[in-house]
């Protein structure tokens, strides 16, 4: 599990405790990382820049234990919020630094198509958002929608992406967001299913 949002106690923060809580509690092993706190860089450096060769061995420890853990996984959740259309750059470095060739996934040319390595073959993306649902389809087309759904996850090997956002936070009661915390623990146990 991975979490994108830098200021504890962050509605973010209720969801991803409440999706470790929900995994544990139906006796999966969770490996739950707020990358933020963790403190991992996301600046991709020129030496992590291949894409049809496989990465070079990470020079980060950071990296190198993300990348071994990741092939590992039978299932990944992602919580973060809708920043300007994408991920905050903490996740968007993390999909660039671990999800490397050779880790996630093998390009044989670089106008060719992507053999995906990750075990994992299903994902839980849960996004929070202050952007109403029409105007995001209406005016934006749900770019989480594209980067998680057709760009990043099928890549890697990932056919079953499900993403739920939650929405509009900012003027949300504490009721809403309980119902929303209930939500995210049952689409956490639909994941193990």
């Amino acid at each position: 599990m991975y979490l994108a949002h830098p200021r504890p106690g962050s509605f973010n923060h209720a969801l991803f405790d409440a999706v470790v809580a929900e995994l544990r509690a139906r006796g999966a092993t969770v490996s739950a990382h707020d990358l933020c706190a963790e403190g991992f860089s996301p600046v991709l450096s020129a030496y992590e820049t291949e894409t049809v060769e496989a990465a070079p061995r990470a020079h980060d420890a950071q990296v190198s234990l993300h990348r071994a853990e990741v092939a590992t996984l039978d299932a990944l959740v992602f919580v973060h919020p809708n920043w300007w259309g994408m991920p905050p750059a903490v996740l968007t470095g993390w999909v660039q630094r671990v999800l490397a060739p050779g880790v996630a996934y093998k390009l044989g040319t670089a106008d060719g198509e992507p053999a995906g390595l990750l075990r994992a073959g299903r994902a839980l993306v849960l996004n929070t958002s202050d952007t109403p649902a029409d105007r995001e389809a209406s005016e934006f087309g749900d770019p989480l929608h594209h980067i998680w759904s057709a760009c990043v996850l099928p890549y890697v090997g990932v056919s079953d992406v499900r993403r739920f956002v939650f929405r509009t936070v900012t003027d949300s009661s504490g009721e809403e967001r309980a119902t929303w915390l209930a939500r995210a623990r049952q689409q956490a146990a639909a994941l193990l299913a």
